[in-house]
């Protein structure tokens, strides 16, 4: 399945104030998934097995490290049995980075939230407003994202450009500086 997501992640002070905001603000909460994303060297955009508790699917996506809401283009198979495909995969290609996080996932109509503490890295909130079918457009996905950014009380300073990856890739002096959530 490939489909357009205009996105945006932020560094998150306040985890548990942003979960009770979106609860508020309507939101659905599909529960907390604890997730291992391994990501693999390829010639173009990114690539990654992620294994969770609730999802499980082989990712490829190509976006530009943009703090802003930008667009994000994505490809992503469901899998059964990610611990063979992983297995394939590291026969066929070299892994990168691993990157394991517990995300609450949380849904507004067509937007998913996750609010993410991420091991070495500390916690983050990610809003991707998705488009499935082609229907809603490039606008309306960016106008959502800006909504949110606003509602959620997300400061520009707050923003990250880079992904998960790249971030643990970074020198430590670029990294949160400490791997548990900040306080409430």
């Amino acid at each position: 399945m490939t489909h357009l997501n205009v996105e945006f992640k932020a560094r998150c002070s306040r985890p548990g104030e942003v979960v009770q905001r979106l609860l508020d603000l309507g939101a659905r909460s599909q529960g907390v998934d604890v997730q291992t994303d391994v990501y693999y060297r390829v010639p173009e955009g990114r690539l990654k097995l992620r294994r969770g508790t609730i999802e499980n699917n082989l990712i490829h996506y190509r976006r530009p490290d943009d703090p802003e809401p930008k667009e994000s283009h994505v490809s992503l198979v469901p899998v059964g049995d990610g611990e063979a495909l992983g297995e394939l995969l590291d026969a066929a290609l070299e892994r990168d980075v691993v990157v394991t996080k517990q995300r609450h996932v949380l849904w507004l109509d067509n937007v998913k939230f996750h609010v993410d503490q991420v091991s070495g890295l500390g916690s983050f909130l990610e809003v991707e407003a998705i488009d499935y079918d082609g229907v809603r457009g490039r606008d309306a996905l960016h106008a959502q994202c800006w909504e949110y950014l606003d509602q959620l009380g997300v400061r520009a300073e707050d923003l990250e450009a880079r992904s998960y990856s790249d971030l643990l890739r970074a020198p430590a002096r670029l990294r949160a500086p400490e791997d548990s959530p900040r306080p409430e």
